[in-house]
């Protein structure tokens, strides 16, 4: 099979992203903060100042999901490219991305920069058709298709006929 052909696309559209994690921020925020100031046997008072804590905490995570600049994306059927969204066509960071979630015109991508330091690096990218709505057939394709093998001979055994299995 094939790498598929070359793109590059900005995305700079998070609308449903956002939603998503505002919700899980307030549900979860709430839940804690109501465990904390509930009156009456339901923990003791050090377990309800914890909920607080945690209840602040993952609020201030959470904002910080809230945060997406625009970013290049680029494929060149060899390797994924990343990177702000003045760069676009020459991105500073190069890698292979993972599909984390689908949900048809909403992904959630997992771009791994190539390791240069030593340890590995992940950049999370929320994609949505909006906004990409001339890339999104040649992204999602791009983001299924089988790479290019390494080596030679592109990676490829030669299949065996049925004869030579005897």
């Amino acid at each position: 099979m094939r790498a598929s052909a070359p793109f590059q696309a900005t995305i700079r559209h998070f609308g449903q992203w956002r939603a998503s994690v505002t919700i899980l921020l307030i549900a979860s925020a709430g839940s804690m903060a109501a465990f904390a100031l509930a009156r009456g046997e339901s923990a003791p008072a050090g377990w309800r100042i914890a909920g607080l804590v945690a209840s602040l905490a993952i609020v201030l995570a959470g904002t910080r999901l809230l945060r997406c600049p625009p970013m290049s994306l680029r494929w060149d059927s060899q390797r994924w490219h990343l990177g702000p969204e003045s760069t676009a066509g020459e991105e500073p960071c190069a890698g292979s991305i993972d599909v984390c979630l689908d949900f048809g015109a909403w992904m959630l991508l997992r771009f791994e920069h190539d390791v240069t330091t030593g340890r590995a690096r992940f950049s999370w990218l929320p994609v949505q058709r909006r906004g990409l709505e001339v890339h999104w057939h040649a992204l999602r394709c791009a983001v299924y298709s089988s790479r290019p093998a390494h080596g030679p001979d592109g990676g490829q055994t030669p299949a065996r006929s049925p004869q030579s299995q005897e």
